[in-house]
Parts: C-alpha cells; structure tokens; sequence
C-alpha cells in the first residue's frame, strides 16, 4: 500500500506543459506575383462584368438571382462533403419538407439566408461591423446588451442625483416626519434594484458557448480582426483580385469555428462594395465547385490566389449561360400567354417558376391562392418540364 502511494505521489510531481497553438497569420504575397496572376485576373474582371451588365437589363433578373442563391446554398455544402439534393432545400424553404430535415439542410438553409441577406442590404452592409455581428447571430445580442448598458447609466445617474420630486399622493407633514424611514427605505429599493440587474444581466448575457463544441482558445475576435487588416490591406487592388485574396485569407485564418462557408459570401459582397457587381451577388461556391479537387488548396499562396480567381471567372460564366437558357425558355413559354384573359394566372405561374428551381403543386397553390388542382391545369396548359419523374408527388421546373 505503501509502495502504491509513494508511486502515486511521484507521478503527480511530474509537471504538464501546455502547448497552445499560435492563432494562424495571412500576409499578402510583397511583391504580388504580377506574371502568374495578370492572366487570371483579366479573365476574372471580363467574365464579372459581362455578367453584371447582362443582369442589369434583364428582364428575369430576380428570378435568376432567385435561383441562384439556391445552387450557391447546396455548392458551399458540396464543398464541405455533404450533399444537399436541390429539390429539399426548395421545399425547406417554402415550409413543405417532405422528410424531416436533416442537419445538412438546415446548414444550406442558413447559408441561403445568409445570402439573401447580404444581396438585399446595402453593398457596404456585410464588411461593416453590425453587418459581421447581424450575419455571425450576435447583433440582437450585442443590441441588447447596449441597451441595457444604456439603461445601467441612466439609472445611475438618476440615482446618483438629487432627487427633487415629491410624491404627491402622501401627506407632505408624513414625509418630513419620517424622513428617516422614507430614506432607509430608498437605500433597500436601490440595493434591490442593483441586485435584479445583477442576476439579469448574468442570466440573459451568459455565455453560451459549451466547451465540448467550441474551442475556448479560438479567439474569434481577434482572428476577425485580422482578417479585417487582411482586407484594408487590398484598397489599393483591382476588385476582382481583393476578393480573391479575402477568401483565401478567411480559409487560412479561419475567423469562425463552424461558419467557414461565410468567408466566400462576405469576398462575393466585397466585389459589391468595390463597386464591381451591382445587379448581382458572384456565387463563388458554385464556382470553386467547378475547379478540380486536386486543385482546390494548392501551398503556394499565388497558386491559391489563381484557383480563386479561376473560380469567380467559373461563377461569371456559368451564371451567365444559365441566365441565357432561362431567358430561351421564358420566351417560349411567353408564347402560351397569348390570347389569355386578364385574369389569367399562367403569367403569374411564369413568373413564379422562374424564381425557383423546381416548383411543386402546393407551391403554386400557395402563390397564387388557387386549390392544388387548379395549379396542375396551369402547369399542363403551360407545358412544364416534369422534375421528379414520380407520379406520388410531383415537381416542374424550368432547366
């Protein structure tokens, strides 16, 4: 027993060292490999403004940039190695799921918000601080919590002055007779004031954060901060070129534990704020699918710089054949409508298809405010393409 005891103490003398990692660093290539990223980059500048200028004064604008946060939500997933069949997230979004959703759907679903967000805000929204916080989930936080700073001061400086007023309902010979007592009583009032903001303020600003899922040692805000100089850096850079270096800065920095699908959309509102997309918002996780594997995270920093401009001029081209194709069909589809009464809904059902991937019976019921089956008449009368190929539930689309 002794021996078991002495073993026991000399194994507790021995000393633990805690090796912490240092946070990661990004620094912009000085000077910029001008040979290997010119051709790159022209590229990249050509195919986003042929591409913004086609939207600009296109007739199904909304509806393509409708679609495309759809493809661009189930891409960044691609990415991550979860699949996200397009179908489900459409369904997902107008509330009618098929099947309960799945973890991966509900990521999709946030990154399609996230988008929606930052194309119907102002340019300079997302790169600005209630931007980062609003799209991170802490701006209600952060707005509550100012407030009730505000309301902590307020309350200070009200009970740190004199207080002049009188309560008028009690007699005023009481009140200077009990001066004593109507002053202990307003010391209570203030300590129990004092001690219900206390247990406010510690159980609505808790931290909520468990340390099985995030790392206590990742400092987001600094890494934030970082990425932040990162990007102040690339003011004087072609925009095309500052978006690709904010991706790749956000992939090697890695600001947020679990959002590493934000640093792409915050690049793509990058190209908004510079002023090199205006009609649009750049979906550059569809377009970093279309690059190879192999090719996705080279070492060198301006090979990783090529592949993200590779995959913005990818994006521009892609959306823009896509966008052509839609405009075909629509057209085509235009034909139908002639000689239909005003009060026709075959436009309505054009217009409604054209904002979705693939629309279902329920859908159109609820758009348009007609029964289940009148949304089927519209959709043989109007000639969709079939999406499904299942005769218990049904889908049509526009391809």
């Amino acid at each position: 027993m002794t021996e078991a005891k002495a073993m026991l103490a000399s194994v507790s003398m021995v000393p633990i060292r805690v090796i912490r990692t240092l946070p990661p660093t990004y620094k912009i290539p000085d000077p910029l490999p001008w040979a290997q990223l010119v051709g790159p980059l022209a590229a990249a500048e050509d195919a986003v403004a042929r591409f913004d200028e086609r939207l600009a004064k296109s007739p199904i604008r909304d509806g393509a940039l409708n679609r495309t946060h759809f493809t661009d939500a189930c891409a960044s997933l691609w990415l991550d190695g979860e699949l996200v069949h397009l179908e489900d997230l459409v369904l997902h979004d107008a509330g009618m799921d098929v099947r309960a959703p799945t973890h991966e759907l509900t990521r999709a679903h946030a990154v399609l918000r996230a988008r929606r967000r930052i194309a119907d805000a102002k340019p300079d929204w997302a790169l600005s601080t209630t931007g980062l916080a609003s799209l991170r989930g802490r701006g209600e936080r952060e707005e509550e919590r100012s407030n009730w700073k505000a309301g902590e001061r307020s309350f200070k400086l009200e009970e740190d002055g004199e207080r002049d007023d009188v309560d008028l309902e009690e007699p005023i010979s009481a009140i200077e007779a009990d001066s004593h007592l109507a002053s202990a009583f307003a010391a209570v009032d203030a300590a129990n004031a004092r001690t219900e903001r206390r247990l406010a303020d510690e159980t609505r600003f808790r931290p909520e954060r468990d340390s099985l899922i995030y790392d206590p040692d990742w400092d987001e805000e600094g890494r934030l901060d970082h990425w932040r100089d990162v990007v102040n850096q690339t003011r004087g850079l072609p925009p095309t070129l500052a978006g690709a270096i904010a991706a790749d800065a956000w992939g090697v920095i890695e600001p947020l534990e679990h959002t590493p699908w934000l640093g792409r959309l915050l690049a793509a509102a990058l190209l908004r704020d510079r002023g090199k997309t205006r009609s649009h918002l750049p979906c550059l996780h569809a377009g970093l699918k279309s690059i190879p594997r192999e090719r996705r995270r080279p070492r060198d920093v301006a090979a990783r710089l090529i592949v993200q401009l590779e995959a913005i001029t990818a994006a521009a081209e892609s959306g823009r054949k896509d966008h052509d194709r839609w405009l075909m069909t629509r057209n085509l589809l235009a034909r139908k409508l002639a000689g239909r009464r005003a009060t026709s809904k075959l436009p309505a059902l054009l217009d409604y298809v054209l904002t979705r991937p693939i629309v279902s019976a329920g859908m159109i019921a609820a758009e348009l405010g007609i029964t289940s089956r009148a949304a089927q008449n519209l959709v043989a009368e109007l000639g969709l393409r079939e999406a499904t190929g299942r005769g218990r539930y049904r889908a049509w689309g526009v391809l």
